[in-house]
């Protein structure tokens, strides 16, 4: 895409130059572009036959569906961002987001009517829920609001610094932050994934995706095939032998899976029974890949990898390990690559000074494609971006050719299966219980997921819990990837002289003899 014409735009452009063509495979449905523009002009006409004033997030919570895409294009047309809600999350957790981010429409899918109803009653801000699969006795009917809107493009300007994702990353407090991504900004990153070679798209191109959408990294595997005129077969959810047959059967040439899913497909009995002869690229992230993984990985697929670091606040791209370094013994796959085309990195010490090259220190990117601001947080918006570089909380070392180390974080933040968890948010679940006096969250070494959470607990004076009855208190208050998979109970938590919990203390005996501290 050229400069200035931004995602509504090439997406008009595709209902005329390709309308015919199938953009999205999903169950038994084949959606052509045409159709699937023409319904997101619908709804964009809708939102503003509603009232919702310019900007104002429209919340989705809901699994992986056609209807986020119809929702992601009428707000890039109709100047409306769309803010996708963790469907793991617990009851008082999506309750937390949607009073925070102040929006007055909610679109949700039959499996979370449940949820919604259960908090109706406590969101603030809530005007219009809209059932996406229809059938409430009380909401408004997706399919039937949607179809009787006007299926011409909304007439409204678009501008570069308009909001059109709003995703929501782990607050070091426990409350979430929305990521603001504009239209601008998603543009810079489509035209750095395609001119880095990243996503070499084009008509003949196949992708699947099985990310969950309220991630960058379910949004981006989609969005930028489509941009590019090729077609998405979408899953649901991640079901191994769904997948490989997907792979195997829809002729797939692109695929991305953090490291967890690449492991739980390789062990699916029939993994090597199928033809993935059409498979060009596997793309990961969210961790490094085990030699063991890979060596299998190279072997059942035979297609090329590539691994992909980044994070939300950086449209999910920062550096990118090539194919050609994922070779079993290669020293270079135990990092996560060199800066992408347009990026630069520079590794910092606690002064904001470089660090000679191999040593450690905070990584520092700065690239025309960073968030815009953390919805209604100043302060912590005007510290991520400091001096016009994201401050990435990660601490690692760059080599002579410029590869990336991450080693620790400079940050608590844990990543378990590819979500982002910090320690926070389980600890102050975790206070709440009337017998427990203090406690710390810690990620420790996993072979599954990357990093597993544990929780080390200090009851009052004369309790006694099991890890079983504290693990299951945890399930009422957190989304299921939060839970502590362990309990240690200890007498008293290490802390510094100020009081700030010594969270090193209590990971080095799991992480010793490690070559990476995350």
């Amino acid at each position: 895409m050229s400069e200035g014409v931004f995602f509504a735009d090439r997406f008009a452009e595709l209902q005329q130059t390709q309308g015919n063509d199938v953009a999205i495979v999903f169950e038994d449905r084949n959606i052509t572009f045409g159709d699937l523009i023409s319904r997101s002009w619908q709804v964009g006409n809708g939102l503003l036959e509603m009232g919702i004033p310019r900007q104002e997030r429209i919340a989705h919570l809901g699994k992986n569906s056609p209807e986020f895409f119809e929702l992601f294009i009428a707000g890039c047309a109709s100047a409306h961002a769309l803010a996708g809600i963790n469907w793991r999350l617990a009851g008082p957790e999506v309750e937390q987001i949607l009073n925070y981010t102040e929006n007055s429409v909610l679109f949700v899918d039959r499996e979370f009517y449940p949820t919604i109803e259960a908090i109706e009653g406590n969101l603030t801000h809530i005007k219009h829920i809209i059932a996406l699969d229809g059938g409430h006795e009380r909401w408004l009917d997706y399919a039937q609001w949607r179809d009787a809107q006007a299926d011409t493009r909304p007439d409204v300007t678009i501008n570069g610094d308009d909001d059109i994702l709003h995703l929501y990353t782990s607050g070091t407090t426990g409350l979430p932050k929305g990521v603001q991504l504009t239209n601008q900004g998603y543009l810079d990153v489509f035209n750095a994934f395609t001119s880095d070679g990243i996503f070499d798209i084009d008509q003949s191109s196949v992708f699947i995706n099985v990310m969950p959408l309220f991630h960058v990294g379910g949004v981006n595997p989609t969005v930028m095939p489509l941009l590019g005129g090729a077609k998405v077969n979408l899953l649901t959810d991640f079901e191994p032998t769904r997948v490989l047959d997907t792979l195997a059967n829809e002729g797939i040439t692109n695929a991305l899976f953090v490291p967890a899913m690449i492991q739980m497909l390789l062990q699916e009995p029939n993994v090597r029974n199928r033809d993935y002869s059409k498979l060009e690229y596997i793309y990961y992230g969210a961790s490094p890949i085990s030699e063991s993984v890979l060596t299998e990985a190279l072997e059942v697929f035979g297609c090329k990898f590539i691994q992909l670091y980044g994070a939300t606040e950086n449209y999910g791209l920062a550096t990118k390990l090539p194919p050609e370094v994922h070779v079993p013994g290669s020293e270079k796959l135990r990092s996560c690559g060199r800066a992408v085309k347009g990026l630069t990195i520079k590794i910092v010490d606690g002064d904001g000074n470089e660090v000679p090259t191999g040593e450690v220190g905070e990584i520092m990117i700065q690239c025309d494609w960073l968030l815009k601001s953390y919805w209604k947080k100043p302060e912590e918006s005007a510290e991520v971006t400091a001096g016009g570089w994201y401050h990435s909380g990660d601490a690692a070392s760059v080599d002579e050719e410029g590869f990336v180390y991450i080693k620790d974080r400079v940050k608590d933040m844990i990543i378990t299966g590819g979500e982002n968890v910090f320690p926070a948010e389980v600890e102050n679940a975790l206070h709440s219980h009337p017998d427990i006096t203090d406690v710390a969250v810690i990620g420790v070494p996993d072979d599954k997921w990357g990093e597993a959470i544990v929780a080390a607990v200090v009851l009052g004076p004369g309790v006694e819990l099991s890890e079983t009855e504290v693990i299951d208190y945890a399930r009422t208050q957190v989304a299921g990837f939060k839970v502590p998979k362990a309990i240690n109970f200890i007498d008293a938590l290490p802390r510094n002289p100020s009081g700030k919990i010594l969270r090193r203390e209590l990971r080095a005996p799991y992480w010793e003899g490690k070559t990476r501290g995350v």
